[in-house]
């Protein structure tokens, strides 16, 4: 099995900055983000393993990522993280089939337990 490829979705450089470290210093290939529809466009959607997408953003929120790429026919699983979290929005990403919710600032063991999770959950495929 290859590498799985990471795609990091969030509008805040520094979260992409220190998300993409954590997970190359674990071997995974990470492809950051600044938008929704930056991964829309990206070659890499075809190719990414897991989705990690902040839920509010300012065009599309990371839900609304979730709908279109199911819409398309990805089934890559979904971490979401927020720095706004409530029990509503937690209920809404979960229901909406996430792998994980995490609260900002999150720990980065919290992180790496729900990508294996959803690597195991998706068998490590890839894209559709």
């Amino acid at each position: 099995m290859s590498t799985p490829l990471i795609s990091v979705v969030d509008d805040d450089a520094s979260v992409r900055a220190a998300t993409e470290n954590l997970l190359k210093s674990r071997g995974y290939i990470v492809r950051i983000f600044a938008s929704a529809e930056e991964l829309l466009r990206s070659p890499q959607l075809n190719e990414t393993s897991c989705v990690i997408t902040d839920v509010q953003m300012s065009a599309m929120s990371g839900l609304e990522l979730l709908a279109e790429m199911r819409t398309r026919g990805y089934d890559a699983p979904f971490i979401f993280i927020t720095a706004f979290s409530n029990d509503r929005v937690r209920a809404s990403a979960l229901g909406a089939g996430a792998i994980g919710f995490l609260a900002k600032p999150f720990g980065g063991q919290a992180l790496i337990e729900y990508i294996d999770t959803a690597l195991k959950a998706c068998g490590g495929r890839v894209g559709i």
